[in-house]
């Protein structure tokens, strides 16, 4: 009888609009090579964009927001494995998991830190540094409070993982370093990538809906292709994502060479096009999955740091800056010359082989996940900080999410 997987999704997965959306569709890939039953629920609408999961055989399920119909579900299904997609989707129906399927593996893909991003955003509005101070705010209490609430934490970011380490503590047994997982490119697949010669244009990509990508589209916009337009004046900027408004189309200019080009079908096919990829990102957290896009494409990037933060170790290896000038002269250094593209193509190709193998992360999660399963009540023990948070939470979010309710019926 095959071991059954519950996914409890904030959105459905979209890998072609989002980096979330890739991340949760290689976590159900690996789920699927170690023959679960994956079943997917969402409270969320479904849209157009969504990928059509029942075609690799998953389940999909509606569930609705502060309802007991959620309780029968699970009772019906009792998953061997609950995973929740982002902490805000542990909070909704963790404690009914806890009720009702008490053994079951409870594992939080924090997708990114919200608490970091969050931090971090606020501070560049203020034109401010982050402070340790401003880490410690109400996000951060309630995502770390769902880190101790479930068994383990999938964190997708080195960078993330000394955080929640060094300056809060957390007990490694409660985290497990999950980044992209990357097939590796073999010699061949490098050698048919159009070369240098071959591509022209410089491209940006990202979901338009999500702040820090249209955030840096505006950089781009206002300050960065200026520089750039100035010193190569036939060169075009192709700007690509999901989910393009009516104030994302109006920046589009034939005349500057600022194209918004919309939502790309195939982001392989454009990255190839492409010479130079351009992620002025000023704030965010997580691994950026345009960056890892590029890499595999051999498209080299310039990018800042909060861009290339879990990536690159090194800033001077790679062609990373934060102040726009120095961004504008890299991206028409690497633009020009070939001989330094080539070097940080090879570069990009180096960093996913050494750092991002799928088979070495997906062996290692594979032995944590049966350690977890074997021994998942002495797991539990030695966690009783999550034992303290889980039984207040039972008291609290409980019976406010069943007044929710009694109130709508």
């Amino acid at each position: 009888m095959k071991k059954k997987l519950l996914i409890i999704g904030f959105v459905w997965p979209e890998p072609k609009s989002s980096a979330a959306g890739s991340r949760m569709m290689q976590l159900i890939s690996f789920f699927q090579s170690q023959e679960y039953q994956i079943t997917f629920a969402s409270a969320c609408a479904k849209s157009d964009n969504a990928f059509d999961l029942a075609s690799i055989g998953v389940d999909k399920i509606t569930i609705e927001l502060n309802h007991s119909s959620f309780d029968d579900f699970i009772l019906k299904l009792n998953p061997d494995i609950t995973l929740f997609d982002r902490f805000m989707t542990e909070e909704q129906y963790g404690w009914r998991v806890t009720e009702h399927c008490p053994d079951a593996l409870k594992i939080l893909d924090t997708e990114d830190l919200h608490f970091l991003r969050r931090a971090r955003q606020q501070a560049f509005k203020a034109n401010v540094e982050v402070t340790p101070d401003a880490l410690f705010n109400d996000t951060t209490k309630r995502e770390i409070a769902s880190i101790y609430r479930c068994d383990l934490s999938l964190i997708i970011s080195s960078a993330e993982m000394n955080l929640l380490q060094n300056m809060f503590k957390l007990d490694s047994a409660l985290l497990f370093y999950l980044p992209f997982l990357v097939e590796p490119i073999s010699e061949a697949k490098k050698e048919e990538l159009p070369t240098f010669e071959e591509r022209q244009h410089f491209i940006s990509i990202g979901n338009f809906i999500h702040e820090p990508n249209y955030n840096a589209l505006l950089y781009l916009k206002d300050t960065i292709w200026k520089g750039i337009r100035a010193q190569l004046p036939n060169a075009q900027l192709h700007n690509y994502g999901s989910y393009a408004s009516q104030k994302v189309n109006q920046l589009h200019n034939e005349k500057e060479g600022f194209l918004i080009k919309g939502f790309a079908e195939d982001v392989n096919e454009v990255m190839q096009q492409s010479r130079v990829l351009l992620a002025s990102i000023r704030f965010g957290a997580g691994l950026k999955g345009k960056l890892f896009d590029a890499m595999q494409n051999g498209t080299p990037f310039v990018s800042t740091l909060v861009g290339v933060e879990g990536i690159v170790d090194d800033a001077k290896q790679a062609f990373v800056c934060d102040a726009s000038n120095d961004f504008i002269q890299h991206s028409v250094k690497l633009y020009g010359e070939t001989s330094i593209w080539r070097q940080q193509q090879r570069l990009g190709f180096e960093i996913l082989e050494q750092q991002f193998s799928k088979s070495h992360f997906e062996n290692e999660f594979k032995k944590r996940l049966l350690v977890l399963i074997a021994d998942l009540k002495a797991h539990r023990q030695q966690n009783f900080t999550g034992q303290l948070l889980q039984h207040h939470t039972l008291q609290s979010t409980k019976y406010m999410s069943k007044w929710i309710e009694a109130k709508n019926s």
